[in-house]
């Protein structure tokens, strides 16, 4: 069964094993979900998640940032790769570069990503680490527009997750893995289908 013509254009940035990715791909087969992943970009070579486009059929590319003589030019070089697949939403799936200028000018009202903690709290890469050694109860995982900041982009949506006595930082950041992945393929899905504004902060789905 193919998607209707008027499916979503994903294009999906990964730098690791996909597992994001992957769920996408696995919600884009149902023609009811409105997307299709047409591109998967990657900053390295060698990854699972390269791997993962090219048995689903996915064309991909690479930009290693050292191939650039400056980060403007990388910037410059992954907003053109991207744009050449006119997509209507990009998606950082575990992607662990940030992006410059240039790609937010093209891309940033439409340029999602996920944080492993509830943001405005603990951002930067180590969010379950911080969240757990801060004592927290409740901590989950973030799904945000991607702005000029570190994390500090218009919030699309939220999921809880509750810190269990026992935790550590793997048990704890497995757990909000599963939520973040649950909850980044329900509102990718929500967000083509239904449509979106951003008015300073606030993310309004129809």
């Amino acid at each position: 069964m193919t998607e209707p013509a008027s499916a979503a254009r994903l294009v999906v940035l990964v730098s690791g094993s996909g597992s994001n990715l992957q769920a996408l791909v696995d919600a884009c087969a149902d023609p009811a979900y409105g997307a299709r992943v047409v591109a998967v970009g990657a900053d390295r070579d060698g990854i699972a998640g390269l791997d993962r486009a090219a048995a689903a059929g996915v064309p991909t590319f690479v930009d290693p940032l050292k191939a650039y003589p400056t980060r403007e030019d990388w910037d410059d070089a992954l907003t053109a790769h991207v744009a050449e697949h006119r997509p209507d939403l990009v998606i950082s799936a575990g992607f662990l570069k940030l992006v410059g200028p240039r790609f937010l000018a093209a891309f940033g009202d439409r340029y999602l990503n996920t944080h492993n903690t509830l943001l405005p709290a603990f951002p930067g890469i180590h969010g379950p680490r911080d969240a757990l050694a801060y004592g927290v109860k409740i901590t989950g995982a973030t799904l945000f527009f991607v702005d000029a900041g570190m994390d500090t982009g218009p919030i699309v949506a939220q999921v809880a997750v509750p810190v269990r006595d026992d935790d550590n930082v793997e048990t704890l950041t497995e757990r909000i893995k599963e939520a973040e992945r649950r909850q980044l393929v329900e509102q990718v899905g929500r967000l083509v289908r239904e449509g979106w504004t951003i008015t300073g902060r606030k993310v309004t789905v129809p």
